[in-house]
């Protein structure tokens, strides 16, 4: 019954996309160039930078939001993976996960403070994250790769799609976590919409608000690897790399680098959280 293709979807997405490339370049160009321009800056930045001041940004960090024990720690792994002759491209995937979180930031929390307040905007909301989180992010490249050529910016634009589903969700969730009688009682003191959210509800859901923005540094780096196929630089050129060639070496420093570098962020973004909660 099922053996040949009845809804030609497939062609359908095609033609669309094809469309979108034939009479909408310039405005996805446009899109882009905030993005390539983050991201260059970053990138030229961080690779400017001495190592040993890069390492020492990041050991105050994690002394300051999480105790001697992280930082110790940072200074080893940043250092190890210095030695491992990878630091230009961790700090090419520093770069990119830096630039993705920012747009994530600015696109994910405003959609998810309206959703926090708007029962119709979360319902409709909703699916399209849940088709987001759930859609295999190999499927991603190909409409990217059509509408943005390939290279670091790309590899960003496919992590924002990816990695901002999380941040939108926790945001709509700490919004909805602050107690009513608390807003209730900013309003009845004279606050306004604006006053009540900014004094109030951002504050109490800051934390939350903080979880979203772990998750989504995580998710960012796991998409290392996959953006690495679409010709992004950093961290995922040695796996990729390690893996075409059966190079296990190459590809276990590259893996590893990816790890370090991730524990190093999570811990400190986890720590920030805590403080914020415990606060």
């Amino acid at each position: 019954m099922f053996e040949d293709s009845m809804i030609p979807l497939d062609v359908w997405v095609s033609q669309f996309v094809d469309w979108l490339v034939d009479n909408h370049r310039d405005f996805f160009q446009a899109l882009k160039w905030p993005v390539e321009q983050t991201l260059n800056g970053f990138d030229a930045g961080l690779n400017a930078l001495w190592p040993p001041i890069i390492i020492a940004l990041l050991a105050v960090a994690a002394w300051k939001f999480s105790g001697k024990g992280l930082a110790i720690f940072t200074v080893i792994a940043m250092t190890l993976v210095g030695l491992l002759g990878l630091w230009e491209e961790t700090m090419t995937t520093l770069a990119m996960v830096l630039s993705s979180v920012i747009f994530c930031a600015l696109v994910g929390i405003p959609l998810g403070i309206w959703a926090g307040r708007s029962d119709n905007f979360e319902s409709g909301l909703r699916p399209v994250l849940d088709a987001m989180q759930t859609t295999p992010a190999f499927v991603y490249l190909v409409p990217i790769v059509m509408l943005f050529s390939v290279g670091n910016v790309a590899g960003v634009l496919a992590t924002i799609i990816f990695a901002l589903p999380p941040l939108i969700r926790l945001t709509s969730l700490g919004i909805r976590q602050v107690h009513p009688e608390l807003v209730e009682a900013a309003q009845a003191f004279g606050a306004t919409n604006w006053q009540v959210l900014i004094r109030v509800q951002v504050p109490l859901a800051l934390p939350t608000i903080l979880a979203g923005l772990n998750q989504t540094i995580m998710m960012a780096l796991s998409m290392v690897v996959i953006a690495a196929l679409i010709g992004a630089g950093g961290l995922g050129s040695p796996v990729i790399l390690g893996l075409n060639t059966l190079d296990i070496g190459r590809a276990v420093i590259g893996g590893l680098s990816i790890v370090l570098m991730a524990i190093v962020l999570d811990r400190i973004t986890q720590s920030m959280a805590q403080r914020k909660n415990g606060s």
